[in-house]
């Protein structure tokens, strides 16, 4: 398979809502107590926070954090939000109450989660967000892929195969999810005028969901080109039920990811490309950045985590 690849640079970019600028391990802590002491590695306690782990993104995700971990002594506390914000909220408290030294924190909601950043403010517990933002509170930094250049990619592979004013759909993602936002933007900010975007909704980046969706949007929309899910579990979905159709010759598909499920149907001409992150390396990069936030180190409020579109020629 043979891959086209465009680096979004594994240098920190800025984002003026995720938290204080450069905030450093030795400086005064955003609950007002002087300084943030240090920790040694292997006398670390990880609070993990995960969205869910019904999704293999964040399967890798949790590896990449752990694996970085593991090599240091590192003790990490993974918990499973399982697409609850609720759960999410109760998840955090807990780790909060059980003394942990940093969180990270992939939230379900990047509003519903501030109580959560919030308390652990409070307790003065340094917070890590990672693939999603938090809309409120103080975080060290975001890591994350640029999901709106993301978007943007996606949007111009289906104007490099179909043409312009090719007759596109869309899976969003979970709503209020800064990843769903941003994708979303970087789509139409290519096919407001390059695509004739006809619909667009959430399958809340579940595979079954985005099957039923698919289903729906094909009955009322025949002509259907091209379609951009947000995530490659609703491209996964959305490719049964174009296959069930009988339209798999017809319509193009472009996911965002880059999972080991949708690589191979990359590979087997199923999925036309999908713009991949790299969670593992996401993982390893915000636990780095744990150590370095308590070796005193100077951390920029945005992180980013390099993306490549994968396609097979």
């Amino acid at each position: 398979m043979k891959k086209l690849i465009a680096l979004f640079g594994a240098s920190a970019l800025f984002l003026g809502a995720c938290g204080t600028t450069g905030l450093e391990g030795n400086d005064t802590g955003d609950n007002g107590e002087e300084g943030i002491e240090s920790v040694e590695r292997d006398e670390m306690v990880v609070g993990l926070s995960l969205s869910t782990l019904n999704n293999p993104f964040f399967v890798s995700l949790q590896e990449g954090v752990e694996t970085a971990a593991e090599a240091e002594g590192t003790d990490v506390r993974t918990v499973d939000a399982q697409d609850d914000t609720a759960k999410q909220l109760n998840d955090v408290n807990d780790l909060i109450q059980q003394g942990v030294d940093v969180l990270l924190i992939n939230p379900v909601d990047s509003a519903a989660i501030e109580p959560a950043i919030e308390s652990a403010n409070s307790a003065g517990i340094p917070i890590i967000t990672i693939d999603r933002s938090s809309e409120g509170g103080e975080v060290v930094t975001l890591v994350a892929s640029n999901n709106v250049e993301g978007g943007e990619m996606a949007a111009q592979r289906i104007i490099d195969l179909v043409g312009e004013g090719a007759v596109t759909v869309q899976l969003e993602g979970v709503p209020g999810a800064s990843a769903t936002r941003e994708r979303g933007e970087g789509f139409m900010n290519v096919a407001e005028d390059g695509l004739d975007v006809v619909d667009s909704q959430t399958a809340n980046f579940n595979r079954s969901e985005g099957l039923t969706v698919m289903e729906n949007m094909l009955q009322s929309n025949s002509d259907v080109e091209a379609v951009f899910a947000q995530n490659d579990e609703m491209a996964l979905g959305a490719i049964e039920a174009i296959e069930a159709a009988g339209l798999a010759d017809d319509i193009i598909v472009i996911g965002f990811d880059g999972n080991d499920d949708a690589l191979a149907a990359v590979e087997e001409g199923r999925l036309d490309a999908t713009i991949a992150q790299q969670p593992d390396e996401m993982g390893r990069i915000a636990m780095e950045t744990a150590y370095e936030y308590f070796e005193g180190g100077e951390i920029e409020e945005y992180i980013a985590s390099p993306l490549e579109i994968i396609i097979n020629e």
